[in-house]
């Protein structure tokens, strides 16, 4: 009888320290170990800033500041993690275009599509766009029939044998900053997609 009774207060005891633990809105609770959990290196992604944060756990004493507080002293905004310098680019990512308005030239001549020349997925995710941002001008096939040709003259027939020659890159530079009637769509349309809507054209032209 006794040894159940004992049991019994031993599995509350467990409870009841368990229990005790669940972190709250203001209150963390208990924390085993806390070094496993804030560790002493700067940590990136956080920034805590107050030099008292943590420090009733007492566990951090050599550094003359609390377990939780992890900013650079050695940085003019105390950061973690630096600001990249200004025009980098991240890794994998392709440059950034560097045209103007007066740069059609250039662009259809020396500038290439990111993707591969045999992608299918490049054609069907340009065909998506293109019927999201050019079919209601330029029309299903790219005959100048969609409905706003219909009110607005001059609309481009990428059909037409004076657009059969121009190049994605051509397309793209079009896409970005506009020509005659068209307006700029490079605010509008990711760099990636415009050259999705080139390719898809592109294809377009071959089929009609």
């Amino acid at each position: 009888m006794k040894l159940k009774t004992f049991r019994y207060l031993g599995i509350i005891t467990i409870g009841a320290i368990v229990a005790s633990c669940a972190a709250g809105v203001d209150d963390t609770g208990l924390e085993y170990a806390p070094q496993m959990y804030h560790s002493t290196p700067y940590e990136p992604l956080t920034q805590i800033v107050e030099e008292d944060a943590g420090s009733w756990l007492d566990s951090n004493d050599e550094d003359g500041h609390g377990e939780f507080y992890n900013s650079n002293p050695y940085n003019q905004f105390k950061m973690n993690m630096r600001e990249p310098v200004a025009n980098t680019v991240r890794r994998g990512e392709p440059l950034p275009v560097r045209l103007t308005i007066d740069d059609l030239e250039v662009a259809a001549t020396t500038f290439e599509s990111p993707f591969k020349a045999d992608d299918p997925s490049v054609v069907k995710e340009g065909k998506a766009l293109y019927d999201s941002y050019c079919q209601h001008c330029h029309g299903e096939k790219g005959n100048a029939d969609g409905k706003v040709a219909e009110a607005y003259a001059g609309v481009a027939n990428l059909n037409g044998a004076a657009y059969l020659e121009i190049t994605e890159g051509h397309i793209f530079h079009v896409i970005t900053f506009g020509k005659g009637l068209m307006g700029a769509h490079g605010s509008q349309v990711s760099s990636d997609d415009r050259w999705r809507i080139a390719r898809y054209v592109k294809e377009l032209q071959k089929k009609n």
